[in-house]
């Protein structure tokens, strides 16, 4: 690092991407994206945006407003915009932790990094045993809570009765719902945003609307939260949803019936993995995600991520106390899965 570097930020350990490798031909199957193309009318849609590519996005992102509002069943002031669901958990440390933060030790890690950033003291709470989160270690906190659910890299849900509790256990603090993979299985928050106040549901489109090159995200909670974010915008980059970005997000959302299709192929190719690996030996959990979190009894995780990568195979190990020797896989299509299970089965045999 430089001599400049305020050393405030000197000791902060950065997000660690998956790998994202060029050359070679590669089973992609570390970085939760999507195996399927977005719908056919993205690319002209994107196509025809690049008529204004001149000029500045627009700053309100009102045109995407009205097919979101109509998606999620809210009201338009009730939404925020942002460039991908990151953008809008980074505002949530920024702007809404004055009494500090409380999440999960076996979560999203970018909750550890933007707590670190903006120096917001963090209460991080142990999952159980088996991963799973219990609602009642998040009662009356005092804090702000950020739950992702599903979980990362997990995969494990709360029940919407069970996001509610805390909630109400809860009433004078701010609940961040992260609902990056809400699409595979999860039940969404979002009609909890009606009843509470202290409730922001966050959401992307890089999962299950195979747009993450595109990064758009959002939020879902009242009026004043959205106006509070918006405030975080326009203090950091108002312009933070380009043209074709949103052109691309508009598209996605007047195809329901193809995003529909290509989740319940997802999750029937991870249901008939996760059967195929258990019958080699390997524990699951019950995911609800887009990937699966897999462990062996015989064999480390750290080697099985080598052996498969020497393969062409990419999944992702997580050299971290409590998961190091467990594998997060994507569901990739179907093709991809059985090249996986291929190499998983000679491997261990």
């Amino acid at each position: 690092m430089s001599r400049f570097l305020n050393p405030r930020f000197q000791g902060i350990a950065p997000y660690t991407p998956g790998e994202q490798p060029t050359g070679r031909k590669w089973v992609k199957l570390n970085t939760n994206e999507s195996p399927y193309p977005p719908a056919p009318g993205v690319w002209p849609a994107v196509e025809k945006s690049l008529e204004r590519i001149q000029l500045y996005p627009e700053i309100s992102c009102e045109s995407v407003h009205k097919p979101l509002s109509h998606f999620l069943g809210l009201p338009e002031d009730h939404l925020f915009i942002a460039n991908g669901s990151d953008e809008v958990l980074a505002f949530c440390f920024w702007a809404f932790c004055p009494r500090g933060a409380a999440f999960a030790d076996i979560t999203y890690g970018f909750y550890r990094v933007f707590a670190d950033m903006y120096e917001v003291d963090s209460l991080v709470l142990p999952l159980a045993e088996d991963y799973s989160l219990t609602p009642s270690d998040y009662h009356a906190l005092g804090r702000t809570l950020f739950i992702a659910n599903p979980n990362a890299p997990t995969g494990l849900a709360l029940s919407r009765q069970e996001v509610e509790t805390i909630l109400r256990e809860n009433r004078e603090s701010l609940v961040v719902v992260d609902e990056a993979y809400i699409a595979f299985g999860g039940q969404t928050a979002v009609p909890l945003v009606k009843k509470y106040d202290n409730l922001l549901v966050t959401g992307t489109f890089s999962k299950s609307r195979s747009l993450a090159g595109a990064r758009f995200g959002y939020a879902a909670g009242r009026p004043e939260l959205i106006e509070d974010l918006g405030r975080m915008r326009y203090g950091f980059n108002p312009y933070n949803v380009n043209t074709m970005t949103m052109a691309a997000a508009i598209a996605s959302l007047e195809d329901q019936a193809y995003y529909e299709d290509c989740t319940a192929r997802i999750v029937k190719t991870r249901d008939k993995a996760q059967r195929a690996l258990q019958e080699m030996g390997f524990s699951c959990t019950d995911s609800k995600a887009n990937f699966l979190f897999v462990e062996h009894p015989e064999f480390s995780a750290k080697k099985l991520f080598e052996c498969l990568r020497e393969r062409g195979i990419l999944v992702r190990w997580f050299e971290k106390p409590r998961i190091q020797n467990r594998l997060r896989i994507t569901v990739g299509s179907e093709a991809e899965m059985q090249a996986l299970l291929e190499a998983v089965e000679r491997i261990v045999s």
